[in-house]
């Protein structure tokens, strides 16, 4: 069985932060980073405009919000405590940012009983999240529709955004990620158009982003994006 979120609407608070640096990750070490001290942007959100704006050296910066949802998921399926930081194929820290307003995500149900959770709200965020952090705001509204789907069995997430269709992968491995996303896409167009793998991807190979979703929760995440009205 799937989980269907139906995200009906999204409104981010009116303030929200970024921190960069000094923390010993991965790519802060790679970029040596962690020389130098921690600093926290410290935005100003408009939710009515739907734009924030923050200072650096007496220079503002102003952005476009795109509010989505970081934390969208179920428990694994294996008993014990489970951290909330990394994304896995029932859900959680996905991090997408295509997620937005509008978007339908489907997860595959690992448990009785589901226990969906969502949280950790983002203002703005790029693909790879690459601070550690977005823009990281509280919601006024989080409105969703849920669904059962009993019809539906997924291996891993894929959900139908304004931008597109998306597939997901998750993995320590970018590689490994990025093959469980080209796999969930092979099935999507096969579902979609009856192409059997290789017509898949031979297609696939003009018209199918792949793109990273996160590099900063420890089991990195990529996605692949089928874009609406690309044929024609």
């Amino acid at each position: 069985m799937t989980l269907e979120i139906i995200f009906n609407e999204i409104i981010p608070g009116h303030y929200g932060f970024t921190a960069a640096g000094q923390y010993p990750n991965w790519q802060n070490q790679k970029l040596h980073l962690t020389e130098y001290q921690e600093i926290s942007l410290d935005w100003k959100l408009d939710n009515k405009l739907m734009v924030g704006n923050c200072d650096i050296n007496g220079k503002t910066f102003t952005v476009s919000l795109k509010p989505f949802m970081g934390v969208i998921g179920m428990p694994p399926e294996s008993g014990g405590v489970h951290s909330t930081w990394p994304p896995r194929s029932c859900g959680g820290n996905i991090d997408c940012k295509e997620l937005v307003k509008g978007s339908k995500l489907y997860l595959p149900i690992s448990v009785d009983g589901a226990y969906l959770a969502i949280g950790d709200g983002h203002a703005l965020q790029g693909d790879g999240e690459v601070s550690c952090q977005a823009i990281e705001c509280p919601m006024e509204v989080v409105d969703i529709t849920v669904n059962v789907i009993e019809n539906m069995s997924l291996s891993n997430p894929r959900a139908n955004t304004p931008a597109g269709w998306i597939t997901f992968g998750f993995h320590e491995d970018l590689n490994e990620a990025t093959v469980q996303a080209l796999d969930g896409m092979l099935n999507l167009l096969g579902e979609l158009y009856g192409l059997n793998r290789v017509e898949a991807i031979a297609l696939g190979s003009s018209i199918v982003d792949l793109r990273i979703t996160q590099i900063v929760n420890g089991v990195k995440g990529v996605h692949a994006c089928l874009p609406h009205g690309i044929f024609k």
